[in-house]
């Protein structure tokens, strides 16, 4: 089922219907008020769209869903040509089928009502059919892995498997590695609570796991509070958000133990995406001033760019990941009910 809403500096505020939030179907629920700022357009009904993705050459984009007071996980495909989009882990085309052979310590299916679907990895396998990647808690912490097929025009979602995790960690980005492994964020330990990724200091680092192995600490990839990470095509470089110290890492994995090198930014970032050839995308909340901005780092040489600001005074806060689609800038949020998208600047 498709949804829609939309505002900004055209189109006005706005309404529409709200998707169920917990278990169940994605039906119309209630009316929710779209807000409009110059600027920048919203989509709404989309609750805690943390990480955004862009799904191959289907144009579409893929969206998590974090849970929160009364909110459980769930996942979100938007059509930007009309703003339309639909959930898909409450839908039709939602089924599950786990790949022992694949993942055979995977202790069970996904339990769709206590799950938090955060970080979020697409890997294309075929034409329009990809293998996606979840950082998840609730019920479990671990990675949850997923077909999605989108080969016949339509958006059919499979849960196939799980890499457990540290249940005492807070994972929160992952990169799906060329074997079918991953490379994920520790991000802070629960008990120590969000005053620790605050600190400065390290707190974790990136876990590697591959088939067949156990999830492993990647020596000398400790840095503070780990966030947002992304790998190169050649998989020489890991680049991560370290939202605690507002810095990109490039961590080279060439050097035993692994080299860093770094870059400070003014925000605190958040998720990291590719974005042009050679450059990277990561979104925050402003150091100083309020707002939030988006900017645009050379992967080579660390060269920072701002691609757009916006103040504290708009509706959407909370920024946490940013998705460049042509010359649009895509952002979603960890706490809202709404993503956005404005004209790079």
């Amino acid at each position: 089922m498709l949804l829609s809403a939309c505002g900004g500096d055209d189109a006005g505020s706005g309404s529409t219907m709200a998707p169920a939030v917990g278990g169940g179907q994605s039906v119309a629920q209630e009316v929710v008020s779209c807000p409009s700022d110059p600027g920048i357009t919203y989509i709404c009904g989309l609750m805690n769209a943390e990480d955004l993705l862009r799904v191959g050459d289907t144009g579409m984009i893929l969206t998590s869903g974090m849970s929160g007071e009364n909110v459980t996980g769930h996942l979100y495909l938007v059509n930007p040509l009309d703003n339309t989009w639909e959930e898909l882990v409450f839908g039709a085309n939602f089924s599950q089928d786990q790949d022992s052979a694949m993942f055979p310590n995977c202790p069970g299916p996904l339990d769709t009502s206590n799950f938090s679907a955060h970080g979020l990895a697409l890997r294309e396998i075929a034409a329009n059919q990809f293998d996606l990647y979840i950082t998840s808690h609730g019920a479990r912490e671990a990675i949850e892995v997923f077909d999605l097929d989108m080969s016949e025009g339509i958006a059919e979602l499979t849960w196939k498997g799980c890499v457990t995790l540290d249940e005492s960690i807070m994972h929160n980005s992952v990169a799906i590695l060329d074997d079918g492994g991953f490379v994920t964020t520790q991000f802070m330990v629960w008990a120590d609570g969000i005053a620790s990724a605050m600190s400065g200091e390290p707190t974790g680092g990136v876990v590697a796991w591959h088939p067949g192995s156990e999830p492993a600490l990647i020596p000398g990839s400790e840095v503070a509070a780990p966030n947002g990470i992304v790998v190169s095509d050649d998989g020489r470089y890991i680049y991560i958000a370290a939202f605690g110290s507002r810095e990109l890492v490039r961590l080279d994995t060439a050097s035993d133990p692994v080299a860093q090198t770094s870059v400070s930014l003014d925000i605190a970032l958040d998720n990291v995406r590719w974005g042009a050839p050679g450059k990277l995308i990561t979104a925050g909340g402003n150091v100083e001033g309020g707002g939030w901005s988006v900017v645009e780092v050379d992967a080579d040489t660390l060269e920072v760019v701002n691609l757009g600001s916006f103040g504290g005074d708009v509706a959407m806060q909370g920024v946490s990941s940013a998705l460049q689609m042509n010359d649009e800038i895509w952002v979603g949020t960890y706490n809202g009910d709404h993503i956005g998208y404005f004209t790079r600047q």
